[in-house]
């Protein structure tokens, strides 16, 4: 019986200490970089067809030297592009130059699978997000 206690309270201390150090490693720093912003916004069913760019904000800052994975799921619901993609100076806003079309749904990836190049300055990719909006016609 007192082995079993033993066991117990041997458990027990080591699961306490197991907690303590992954407490201490959640934080801002370590934790990965998300969307917390898009134009035009995910779900929007009247997008100006003459938006000449979307943009994804993140909550972090990013790595911004080409670091960037804008994911398509087909040719056809992905916009055509018009530009060079690129951070704005916050280093934080991703911007790609498009070409939309009336009348048509897109559909985007930033971070998708083994395309994770959104990244922040620590290295950490960027959790996915899927982008998804119709243009008015």
């Amino acid at each position: 019986m007192k082995t079993i206690i033993g066991i117990t309270i041997v458990a027990s201390l080591i699961a306490s200490a197991a907690l303590a150090q992954i407490a201490k490693e959640i934080s801002l720093k370590t934790q990965p970089p998300s969307v917390v912003k898009t134009v035009p916004e995910a779900g929007a069913t009247d997008v100006d067809p003459a938006l000449k760019e979307i943009t994804v904000t993140f909550s972090k800052d990013m790595k911004t030297n080409r670091m960037w994975a804008v994911c398509q799921i087909s040719k056809e619901s992905f916009p055509e592009t018009s530009g060079q993609i690129h951070y704005r100076p916050d280093q934080r806003t991703c911007v790609v130059p498009v070409k939309l079309q009336p009348g048509k749904t897109y559909v985007l990836w930033f971070n998708r699978g083994q395309f994770n190049s959104f990244r922040d300055t620590e290295n950490n990719p960027s959790v996915p997000y899927l982008l998804v909006f119709e243009t008015r016609k």
